[in-house]
């Protein structure tokens, strides 16, 4: 279990809004056998056929070395501040997953066949995020119906619904988040629960089945020591805390710095997926930032190399890592009028290639290392602007990291990626197939699934 060690921090404000001092930053939940955690024969849980009541309780591999210098300095961790991160992922009763707990180090490979439930896992981790950027239930959840355990039966009343959560890491230790949501007859949260500091700090439930709110219960330790009140049954209340509580007692700081931990960790993530075929053609010439599918990838190349050259050098060096024959340049090719970009690589005694003359395989390898070595200011993403980037973990979510890849392009993209994560800014969660050999590093946790999890 992550332990933070050092000087208990100063608490008179959200902890993670300040400089603290005499923490270490968290660390992997990597298990004592080694980083592989095998999943196979998950516990065994009864079948969900009510909602969950959540209110129970009170209130690198040397054959690459040299190949990418050292990390931004301006982006490593600074000494004595520990960015919140999502270090596990629960899946108590999620499409196909029963009781799943999924470990989240530096670096996660989600491993194992079709039909495993890994894509289940980073969809999860999608409507978490969303939930906690303040998105309503039907826009992070439109396909709520299809993530019900398909043996979970109907209540007396009909519903149904799934349970899912997530621990976050940071200056105010490990804090955990379980929702339960109700997808039929009518899509709802009916019960959140936050702990932390070995208490609960929020609890909400639905008391009243007509009404389109919940009643929340949050620790106060005043002269009262719970607040009630009512919360929309369609929103996320941990996000909500910061907009109600005063924090003028020590309890009401504990809740905030906890609540807002949790949405500083969920909500600064990129889901990746590249798709070659969108990526070919030129693009227009612009500043704008990355999409998730990369269809704009030479806009973004044509940024690198203007805004950050030193980066774009990088990339080109990736670049020959992974790609045939001896590249020398990852150069742009702008239109005569000036308004497109294509994006060629340049090789020792071979002619030019336009990316869009690459195979699908190459131009995987090469959007996703340009996701690593950026980041949210080139990403399109929505990340916090109110907290400093110096305090936040951006999490990439890439599912099908090998789809494409060959095993030197694999191995050379996770060395990049555990490079760039060991620095804490960046993190790492993606889904490979299975019997994927992936290389022995520091920072990376495999995580091995089985079919048939339900």
């Amino acid at each position: 279990m992550t332990t933070t060690g050092g000087t208990a921090p100063d608490r008179s404000r959200p902890s993670f809004l300040r400089r603290s001092t005499g923490l270490v930053p968290p660390q992997g939940r990597v298990g004592a056998d080694g980083p592989v955690t095998d999943l196979t024969n998950p516990p065994e849980s009864t079948d969900l056929t009510d909602l969950p009541d959540l209110t129970d309780s009170p209130v690198t591999d040397p054959s690459l070395a040299g190949l990418l210098s050292a990390a931004d300095p301006a982006e490593a961790t600074e000494p004595g501040i520990a960015r919140p991160a999502v270090t596990e992922l629960r899946l108590s009763a999620f499409g196909a997953h029963r009781a799943t707990v999924l470990p989240l180090g530096p670096v996660t490979l989600l491993r194992g066949p079709s039909g495993s439930g890994k894509s289940t896992a980073l969809r999860a981790y999608e409507v978490l995020a969303a939930l906690g950027a303040g998105a309503g239930l039907a826009e992070a959840l439109p396909d709520a119906v299809d993530r019900v355990p398909e043996r979970a039966r109907p209540d007396a009343q009909g519903r149904r619904g799934f349970r899912i959560g997530c621990t976050v890491d940071g200056p105010m230790g490990p804090v955990r988040l379980d929702v339960a949501v109700q997808a039929e007859p009518t899509l709802r949260i009916v019960g959140e629960r936050l702990t932390g500091l070995g208490r609960t700090l929020l609890t909400t439930a639905l008391r009243d089945p007509g009404r389109g709110t919940v009643q929340a219960e949050w620790h106060t330790a005043g002269s009262t020591p719970v607040t009630r009140a009512p919360f929309p049954d369609d929103l996320l209340g941990t996000a909500l805390l910061p907009l109600r509580v005063a924090g003028k007692t020590q309890g009401q700081r504990d809740v905030l710095a906890a609540a807002e931990q949790v949405v500083v960790g969920l909500r600064a993530v990129f889901p990746c997926d590249p798709q070659p075929r969108r990526m070919r053609a030129p693009v227009p010439v612009g500043s704008g930032r990355l999409r998730r599918d990369c269809r704009n990838l030479a806009e973004v190349l044509h940024r690198t190399a203007t805004e950050c050259p030193r980066r774009h050098a990088r990339l080109a060096a990736f670049a020959g890592a992974g790609c045939g024959g001896r590249v020398t340049a990852l150069a742009l090719r702008e239109s005569m009028e000036g308004d497109t970009v294509q994006a060629v690589l340049e090789r020792a005694a071979r002619a030019t290639t336009p990316l869009g003359r690459l195979g699908d395989g190459e131009l995987r390898y090469l959007a996703l290392g340009l996701v690593l070595l950026t980041g949210p200011g080139v990403l399109a993403m929505d990340p916090v602007a109110e907290v400093p980037q110096a305090m936040q973990t951006l999490t990439v979510l890439a599912d099908g990291l090998d789809l494409g890849l060959d095993r030197r392009q694999l191995r050379a993209l996770l060395a990049l990626a555990a490079e760039i994560c060991a620095a804490g800014h960046l993190r790492l969660v993606a889904t490979v197939g299975e019997g994927v050999e992936v290389p022995r590093a520091p920072g990376i946790t495999v995580v091995d699934l089985a079919r048939d999890r339900t």
